[in-house]
């Protein structure tokens, strides 16, 4: 993990707490921004800590070799930032429309030499002629910027002190800015395309903390792509890369601090 992030998220998380303590060591303090949750609409905005990584189903003819795995992926760790409008439903129900910006790169190393013994040709493959994979063929580096667009439907319970607990879930449309998804070239020129259009569901749980003047929300949140993103290569392309893959869906966590 990259270890500015990793202090980062760490200072965060320390003066989360340090925050907390100094919200409820009063037991006969005033309550804080006592009607700010009974606006019907309220907005603030968000930053992040991202990990991202990818879900891969293989081809169990391309993919695997003697029960391993040709494919495999490493993750990576980001930042996003985003906006937040909420609307009131009542005492216990919000929904949150939380549309931002998302960056990371993940790395998928294909491991696929062995399908050489398919040059012949099969019955879903045409003949191919092998070529020796190099690193620049084996690893590809793929960038991501992300157009992330949740929609939340958040569950809370009562305030405590200047305090309150909540629980999220929802959907989420996500546009991959960089997805190469219209490109003529593939793997075999050192493009990896993926789809551009994207849904995933979200869920989230976290604090929310009242201060004078604004409420700071840590949370934690998984989103998870429910569609196949792969980008199937040229019918002329070797089974090295995309034909290895059934399936490959983004998973991320992120660490949010919200202000409202």
């Amino acid at each position: 993990m990259n270890k500015f992030l990793l202090r980062a998220l760490v200072l965060a998380s320390v003066n989360v707490a340090v925050l907390a303590n100094a919200q409820f060591r009063t037991r006969n303090r005033m309550d804080k921004l006592e009607d700010f949750d009974e606006q019907k609409f309220s907005w603030g905005f968000y930053l992040s800590g991202n990990r991202l990584d990818y879900r891969i189903v293989l081809n169990p003819r391309y993919g695997m070799y003697n029960n391993q795995n040709l494919v495999t992926s490493k993750e990576s760790y980001s930042f996003g930032a985003g906006l937040i409008a909420k609307w009131r439903l009542n005492d216990f129900l919000d929904v949150r429309l939380e549309p931002g910006l998302q960056f990371g790169q993940r790395q998928l190393t294909f491991n696929t030499q062995t399908n050489d013994q398919y040059a012949a040709g099969t019955l879903t493959n045409d003949p191919f002629i092998p070529m020796k994979l190099a690193d620049k063929d084996r690893i590809r580096d793929i960038k991501t910027t992300l157009i992330d667009i949740p929609v939340l439907l958040e569950f809370h319970g009562n305030r405590w002190y200047n305090s309150r607990p909540y629980v999220a879930t929802g959907v989420n449309y996500i546009v991959n800015l960089q997805s190469n998804a219209t490109s003529t070239d593939d793997n075999m020129q050192q493009v990896f395309r993926s789809t551009t259009h994207n849904f995933a569901w979200s869920a989230e749980m976290g604090i929310q903390f009242y201060f004078n003047k604004f409420k700071l929300t840590p949370a934690v949140r998984g989103t998870f792509i429910m569609n196949n993103e792969i980008v199937a290569d040229n019918a002329t392309t070797p089974p090295y890369w995309t034909s290895a893959m059934s399936t490959l869906q983004t998973r991320a966590i992120f660490f949010v601090l919200k202000f409202e």
